[in-house]
């Protein structure tokens, strides 16, 4: 996990010591803020370009709006410093994270009525969130004890910096018994998401994924149905059981650090053959070609690429 050396904040690329916050910063105490994960691909024609990025932007416009948080700026100046940060960090493949939060100003859980924010965009080399093996040949999974918290207890339309606490301390239980990953059910028990990511099962010639009444509104889950719509399998936004799922044929998680994972075992139980299967295998080899720039004509205005000049910033 090699680290970039520079850090865009506030309107600047700057070195990373250069680009330290406040130790009363707001949103180190209180996790008031908002955060997106993109990644960059090397492309097969060469260079670099970034995944869905205005996509991603807007949410993390959005997430800091259902916070109440004036963002200080506009989708297509974080759009611009979004292709700035990789370019000033050498890097052609990455993950990138912008984030904003409530900056130094006043403690406690009243932060003033206009508080201030800063914006960050941070850059660094990031293989498999799950493993090259679990990409292979597939996880294994644990419902976690914790639920997904219900609709009036969290934002669930925004990625909130305070919210993945729970998502840390499930993933942190799931590993140190000896899983991967950990799931959620949502207050009346049906399957939610991943500690990051989305939730899809196949049984025979029909795939099924998690409804949005409670989960966040994944950019690869939202691929990934556009994909599978165009291979001729439509899915089915709908809840489903934790047993549903033990009887599925296969079951796969996707998000931006995940991309397309396998499961093969869950709470114990073998899931299909315990091997990824035709589905899952087909849009792992589909999703590496879009990514990369070498997937059907479709997909091209999903990429943009890492060219000096392109949405160039301006404060």
């Amino acid at each position: 996990m090699a680290r970039g050396t520079h850090v865009w904040k506030n309107g600047k690329i700057l070195p990373l010591e250069q680009a330290m916050i406040s130790p009363y910063t707001h949103g180190l105490h209180y996790g008031t803020g908002a955060f997106e994960g993109i990644r960059v691909y090397r492309q097969k024609a060469g260079g670099g370009a970034v995944f869905r990025l205005r996509e991603h932007i807007v949410r993390l416009h959005d997430s800091l709006k259902i916070m109440g948080l004036a963002c200080p700026y506009s989708v297509d100046q974080l759009i611009a410093a979004s292709i700035e940060t990789p370019i000033a960090n050498g890097f052609e493949e990455c993950y990138l994270r912008p984030m904003g939060f409530i900056a130094d100003g006043p403690m406690g859980l009243n932060p003033g009525k206009e508080p201030p924010v800063d914006i960050l965009v941070l850059a660094w080399e990031w293989g498999s969130y799950l493993g090259d093996e679990g990409i292979k040949n597939g996880i294994r999974c644990k419902t976690s004890s914790f639920i997904r918290p219900h609709v009036n207890s969290v934002f669930s339309k925004g990625k909130i910096t305070g919210q993945y606490v729970t998502g840390v301390v499930a993933k942190r239980e799931a590993i140190l018994e000896g899983y991967d990953e950990a799931l959620f059910v949502d207050p009346e028990g049906y399957m939610a998401e991943g500690s990051g990511e989305n939730i899809f099962i196949v049984s025979g010639n029909v795939v099924k994924t998690t409804p949005l009444t409670s989960i966040l509104s994944g950019i690869t889950r939202r691929t990934v149905m556009e994909m599978l719509s165009r291979q001729g399998l439509a899915v089915q936004e709908t809840r489903f059981t934790r047993d549903e799922m033990w009887c599925a044929d296969e079951v796969f998680l996707c998000g931006t650090a995940a991309e397309i994972t396998p499961m093969r075992e869950c709470d114990r139980r073998t899931i299909g053959t315990g091997k990824p299967g035709p589905v899952t295998q087909r849009l792992q080899k589909e999703y590496a070609e879009v990514v990369r720039g070498a997937g059907p004509d479709y997909t091209r205005s999903w990429l943009t690429p890492l060219k000096k000049g392109v949405g160039a910033f301006s404060a």
